[in-house]
């Protein structure tokens, strides 16, 4: 199917993303995935390439272009060549952590992260989920009292993509809890303050080369220069950013249906039985017939979101039931070049095999209120 979401200007941004990964983090994917994370030096290399905060103001040296396409070829190149988990710490930082830090910050707090967040020096993460509560982000016990000069944090989350290795932390803490919805407030943690320490490395099914952990509070004194926005307002700005979030989401998970297609219609014209490629079979070309027509169906689903929400008019409603089909899609494809390369399917040499389990979470977080 061709696309028209792009231009001359996206496809040599893409050509560009291509051999960073090709030279940057194939190479090294193995080795991380064995890990359990990547080597925090292929994030600062991204950052010299110009692929971390391509829409941050160029005063903090950004490339001042608010456009998800850039986003979007990130995301397809890494589904494609089968690193998705590792470039995580990229997409993650660009897609769901940046605007936190270009549109709930002051100019003192702009100057003081975003040129570290865009060169690389600053990695980022975000901490909502806590063991008792889940989505249920109205119930979090976390707290951020607030003493002089200060808040004092303490509480802990879990499940935090880039727990290990992120250098800034936008928490999700109670500055009121006698409130609920309205109690909510995000504080900037930022890595080496007293009291902020880092658990395990959790031992995830899937995504293995992408660090989610747990994280701890005991005592945080974090400074109130440390807030974003409003005392207060939380939930509404972590709310805002839904639709961003739920279609970076959706269109990874395109990308890797389209990657675990492309790896299966390779198989099957290269593997042999009865005397002839098993991709002659008739059920097998039905199959690989629906599952084309769906993802190009997907494809023109997630182009029209990504305009829209380059336009400023998509609704965190819509991005939700983009999530939810694209995942459900992405597990289905998985499942079919899992059963279509036989054996070698349940190989972890095999790019389908860990694209398998990878798709795995999808399904929990397309669930859920918030990923």
């Amino acid at each position: 199917m061709q696309r028209t979401l792009y231009d001359t200007d996206h496809e040599l941004f893409r050509e560009s993303v291509r051999r960073f990964i090709e030279k940057e983090v194939a190479p090294h994917n193995a080795e991380w995935e064995r890990a359990g994370i990547v080597d925090k030096a292929m994030f600062r290399k991204a950052a010299d390439q110009g692929f971390l905060g391509m829409e941050v103001d160029p005063a903090y040296g950004g490339g001042g272009v608010a456009d998800f396409r850039y986003n979007a070829i990130i995301s397809e190149e890494a589904q494609a060549a089968g690193v998705g988990a590792a470039m995580m710490c990229v997409t993650l930082h660009n897609d769901v952590c940046l605007p936190y830090f270009t549109e709930m910050t002051n100019d003192e707090q702009k100057q003081r992260w975003l040129p570290g967040i865009v060169g690389g020096s600053l990695m980022t993460a975000i901490a909502m989920t806590e063991p008792g509560t889940g989505s249920d982000l109205a119930g979090i016990q976390t707290t951020a009292i607030r003493s002089d000069g200060h808040y004092v944090l303490n509480g802990a989350k879990t499940f935090i993509t880039n727990g290990i290795n992120s250098d800034l932390v936008v928490v999700a803490a109670k500055t009121n809890p006698s409130e609920r919805h309205a109690g909510m407030s995000l504080l900037v943690v930022e890595e080496g303050m007293e009291g902020f320490e880092r658990g395990r490395n959790l031992d995830k099914m899937g995504l293995h080369a992408q660090d989610t952990a747990e994280l701890f509070f005991t005592d945080v004194e974090v400074p109130v220069e440390n807030l974003l926005g409003q005392e207060g307002q939380g939930f509404l700005q972590l709310v805002r950013n839904l639709p961003r979030e739920r279609v970076s989401l959706a269109l990874g998970a395109v990308a890797g249906a389209e990657a675990a297609f492309g790896w299966t219609l390779d198989y099957v014209k290269e593997r042999s039985a009865f005397g002839q490629p098993i991709g002659s079979n008739q059920a097998i070309k039905h199959k690989l017939a629906e599952m084309r027509t769906l993802i190009d169906i997907a494809w023109t689903y997630i182009d029209r979101q990504i305009e829209e929400l380059n336009a400023g008019t998509l609704t965190a409603e819509d991005a939700a039931k983009a999530k939810w089909w694209t995942t459900e899609l992405q597990n289905r494809m998985a499942e079919v070049g899992v059963q279509f390369h036989g054996g070698y399917g349940y190989m972890n040499e095999f790019p389908i095999a860990r694209a398998y389990v990878d798709a795995r979470v999808q399904r929990s977080t397309a669930a859920r209120t918030r990923s």
